[in-house]
C-alpha cells in the first residue's frame, strides 16, 4: 500500500474511495427521504421506465429474493406498483406511483445536488476532464443506467 511521493493517490485506491464518498452521500440523502439506499436506487432507475422484475435484477445487481423483499417494501410504502406486462401476461412490470414519482423526483434532484458539491471546488475545465474520463470507464466496462444525467435547468 504505497503513496505517490508528491501525496496524491493511484488510480484504484482513488476510484474505490470514491465510491466509498458517493455511497455516504447518496445513503444519507436516501435517509432523509426515509428511504434506504436500495430503496433510493430503485426509485432511480424506474424514474426512466417501468421494467420487468428480470430487467431491474439485472440493473441493480439483485438476486430475484432480494429484488423480490426490495419491490415488496417499497410497494407497501406507497412508491411502486406491479401491474402485468401487456406483452406478456405471465410477467410483471414495475412502475413509480404518483407519491412514487414525486418523492423520486426530489430525492433525485437533492442527490445530484449532493454528489455536485462534491466537485465545488473544481475549475470547470476539471470537472469535464473528470467527467469524461469516468464517463470511459462506465461506458468501457457497460455499466448499466442505474442514475439519469442531472438535467441542467433544474
Amino acid at each position: 500500500m504505497s503513496k505517490h511521493d508528491d501525496g496524491q493517490i493511484g488510480t484504484v485506491a482513488a476510484l474505490v474511495r470514491s465510491t466509498f464518498l458517493v455511497n455516504a452521500v447518496y445513503a444519507d440523502s436516501a435517509r432523509e427521504y426515509g428511504l434506504t439506499q436500495q430503496q433510493g436506487q430503485l426509485l432511480c432507475v424506474l424514474m426512466a421506465q417501468p421494467y420487468g422484475m428480470s430487467e431491474l435484477g439485472a440493473v441493480l445487481g439483485l438476486a430475484k429474493s432480494s429484488l423480490t423483499g426490495l419491490v415488496d417494501r417499497t410497494e407497501r410504502n406507497g412508491l411502486v406498483q406491479r401491474a402485468s406486462d401487456p406483452q406478456d401476461s405471465r410477467a410483471v412490470r414495475v412502475a413509480l406511483t404518483r407519491r412514487g414519482a414525486k418523492l423520486a423526483d426530489e430525492f433525485y434532484t437533492e442527490t445530484c445536488r449532493r454528489v455536485e458539491e462534491l466537485t465545488s471546488g473544481f475549475a470547470p475545465a476539471e470537472r469535464d476532464a473528470l467527467a469524461a474520463l469516468l464517463g470511459r470507464v462506465v461506458t468501457d466496462n457497460k455499466v448499466p443506467t442505474v442514475f439519469l444525467e442531472p438535467d441542467p435547468a433544474r
